[in-house]
């Protein structure tokens, strides 16, 4: 709910307030952005500064800025911190004064050519430069269902000259004093989203300069109150609906208040007479309730306002890619072959990954040239389509339409086409095309257009594996090089605006070397993303902990791919490798036709219970719940509170540990559930020569008595079951069932590798 009290703004969600005020001169003070408050009247409560302290400046106005909560910052006037607009006027100077015009409530206000949530109600607030024909315009949308706040900017030149642009943030949130923390999620490529938390001191930032929102730096952040838990304290998080280079600031001024700003990375933008430019929208939300408050307004929000189409609301199919299956090795029987592979294990969906179009025999060639390779596919994607979904299988295809290899026909026909110079920095051999030009991006969306519309395709993996390392467009004069950055991305959105709702019913999912372009802004396009090239369990126990924060599972690709792991060689147990992907969209990267019985037999029942279970695992509201040291235990829970699954991950096994419950959360305190483990019977193998301890004749490890043995005894599973209410769950915990310590091994143990996990299932008990 949006509301005006005089000079107040209030801006109201179910448990959240955000409020400012005009004050006499026109400037817009911030006021408030917490808990909401029981009267209009409580959030009008802030100072204005009046005084000079020591060398402050004031305005003309007679007031200082330096410390005044705001709005929208500018350069000049006093105020030293991070501006949310900074341009050069047509005389040259940068000082710009914006001063409240009016304000409006439209129906629709999106910015133009980018992606932005869908509903909610909308302020808009118009300012204008105090002595020239410039405008801001600040738009605030409100979510009341998820507690989300939605902000972007516009900037509009109606004098009669160019006015230059070097930077227009979407959004700025001005804390009061105190001792606060930025938690940022950095990393690189296979590990993406590690979580760091630094005392919030000076100035710090969180930014991408890759050309995308970056691995190396995800859009998304939080600040909070020293001492903020997961569960406890005060937190805000911002986020950014943008694919390019993004910049988030996190300043605290001499007086200790803090100002964060965010919105796309540094430009150099020629804002001509009559023209306007808008900014990304962003997103924030408060918490009072910790990191846990956080994800549980970020992840409903995604689900209800950002991800849209046919898929939004539905169950994902459990999928195999061919990549680690067979790499480039493509050919027209083994794609058939791995499709009824496939359909064996209980997959709903086969993936085409690189190595199908024509000369594509390594990552040196042929990007670009986007028509099946005649050798490997004879009859074309049409025939193969077909006979793959005749074995009870959709056939899905990995594209990466961006790049270009030099080695293709593409680039031979158009070697102007490319991003930058010829003599640039490579990665994998391909260079980026220049999404800047109408011609390339037309291109682009045709052969995408010739490949969906000309074969049964339920599925498209979206590639993009590089960086951008020269961001120059020969199409652009030098005076505008500064817009190459921003202006690809505007034309990228322009293609998938159209690929997408050509065609809505195909299953459309993100990849940029894994995580690299994980952002909200792909998310309205494409419903979900591969969130990293890495699939060992271990990494991405990790790797899907750090994304949870502020993304919900159910946009999550996670895959069971084979041991050891193609990215580390660490070996790891299939369950636990199953585990770790079931929370989130599971998929297997591996060639079942090439395990052995027992393992396909396992990967038939992890299906099945994935299934059985699916919309628990996709959509439930997902929950980090306290663990020991070396250790991860998440839960998904129902919306009606009838089932909750969860997973408890152990990196490394301790000789003779100490029992620690595992404490619930999420489960209804009043109902009372039913627990179950899932787990697999422990094999002869798994003990090595310590078999012979119980063993009556010598086992020798890899010798046909040991496989003999193997086969035929029959260990006993453990298998815990407790019945308690969701309080008892949640308070006092639960134990699980005693690892195996060395000595001593029967039902009531359980045996635990390094890197191995369990899979808990709760159900209302209807008695």
């Amino acid at each position: 709910m949006i509301r005006t009290d005089k000079n107040v703004f209030i801006l109201e969600t179910n448990q959240t307030a955000y409020a400012f005020r005009t004050v006499e001169t026109g400037v817009l003070q911030h006021l408030y952005y917490g808990c909401r408050l029981p009267r209009a009247e409580d959030y009008d409560s802030a100072p204005v500064i009046l005084n000079q302290p020591g060398n402050s400046l004031v305005d003309n106005d007679g007031r200082c800025r330096e410390d005044l909560l705001q709005e929208a910052g500018t350069v000049g006037w006093g105020d030293l911190r991070a501006p949310l607009v900074d341009a050069m006027l047509p005389d040259g100077g940068r000082s710009c004064d914006f001063r409240f015009s009016h304000f409006e409530r439209p129906e629709h206000a999106l910015p133009e050519g980018l992606p932005a949530s869908e509903g909610g109600e909308t302020l808009k607030v118009v300012l204008k430069e105090h002595t020239h024909a410039l405008y801001l315009e600040l738009y605030y949308t409100v979510f009341e269902d998820t507690d989300v706040i939605a902000r972007w900017s516009r900037l509009i030149n109606d004098e009669a000259e160019t006015v230059w642009v070097t930077r227009l943030m979407s959004q700025q949130l001005d804390l009061p004093a105190g001792e606060y923390d930025l938690i940022t999620f950095r990393g690189a490529w296979a590990r993406e989203m590690d979580m760091v938390r630094q005392n919030l001191a000076g100035e710090l930032r969180w930014s991408s300069n890759t050309g995308g929102s970056s691995n190396r730096c995800n859009p998304f952040a939080m600040v909070c109150r020293r001492g903020c838990g997961e569960e406890a304290g005060e937190a805000w998080a911002l986020n950014l609906v943008y694919s390019g280079n993004h910049l988030g600031i996190a300043q605290v001024n001499a007086y200790g208040s803090v100002r964060l700003t965010q919105g796309m990375g540094e430009l150099g933008w020629q804002l001509m007479p009559g023209e306007k430019l808008d900014s990304p929208q962003a997103v924030m939300t408060y918490s009072d309730r910790g990191f846990s408050g956080i994800s549980q307004h970020m992840h409903p929000f995604i689900k209800k306002h950002i991800v849209r189409g046919a898929w939004r609301d539905r169950e994902r199919p459990v999928l195999v890619n061919s990549w680690e299956g067979f790499y480039f090795k493509v050919s027209h029987r083994k794609v058939v072959q791995l499709a009824k592979n496939a359909r064996n294990i209980g997959a709903e969906l086969l993936v085409l990954d690189d190595g199908w179009f024509k000369g594509r025999s390594d990552d040196s060639r042929a990007l670009g040239d986007w028509k099946a390779d005649p050798k490997k596919l004879p009859d074309g994607l049409a025939v193969l389509a077909r006979e793959v979904n005749e074995q009870g299988v959709r056939f899905g295809l990995w594209v990466e339409p961006e790049m270009v290899s030099e080695q293709s026909e593409l680039f031979a026909a158009h070697p102007d086409w490319i991003l930058g110079h010829k003599n640039q920095a490579i990665g994998r051999n391909q260079y980026v095309l220049d999404l800047t030009r109408p011609e390339v991006c037309s291109y682009v969306c045709d052969s995408m257009t010739a490949i969906l519309s000309g074969a049964d395709i339920a599925y498209i993996k979206w590639d993009m594996n590089r960086i951008m390392s020269d961001v120059f467009s020969p199409a652009l004069p030098p005076e505008r090089q500064g817009e190459a950055s921003h202006r690809y991305i505007l034309g990228l959105y322009g293609i998938l605006d159209k690929l997408t709702k050509a065609f809505p019913d195909v299953l459309f999912e993100s990849c940029a070397s894994g995580g690299n372009r994980f952002d909200l802004g792909m998310l309205c396009y494409m419903p979900q993303v591969w969130a990293s090239d890495n699939t060992d369990a271990a990494c991405r126990s990790h790797i899907q902990w750090g994304y949870s924060y502020g993304y919900p599972q159910s946009v999550l690709g996670c895959h069971v791919s084979d041991s050891p792991n193609h990215q580390t060689l660490r070996r790891s147990p299939l369950r636990s490798r199953f585990n770790v992907a079931a929370m989130g969209l599971l998929g297997y990267e591996l060639n079942p036709g090439e395990l052995s019985s027992d393992k396909i037999q396992e990967i038939r029942e992890q299906v099945e219970f994935y299934k059985a279970h699916r919309r628990l695992l996709q959509f439930g509201q997902f929950h980090r719940c306290p663990s020991a040291a070396g250790e991860c235990f998440t839960m998904v829970t129902s919306p009606n509170g009838e089932e909750a699954a969860g997973v408890h991950f152990v990196w490394e096994n301790q000789p003779n540990p100490q029992s620690v419950p595992l404490y619930c959360r999420g489960l209804e305190g009043e109902k009372t559930y039913h627990l179950t483990s899932r787990s697999t019977p422990p094999r002869i193998t798994d003990f090595g020569s310590l078999a012979n301890y119980m063993s009556p004749i010598r086992i020798r490890s890899g010798s046909l008595v040991e496989k003999a043995a193997d086969r035929f005894v029959k260990l006993p599973q453990d298998a815990l079951e407790l019945k308690a209410s969701g309080r008892a769950f949640c308070q006092r915990g639960f134990y699980p069932i005693q690892p195996f310590g060395g000595t001593g091994f029967n039902g009531a143990t359980r045996l635990m590798r390094d890197f191995d996990s369990r899979l808990y299932l709760w159900t209302e008990d209807a008695e």
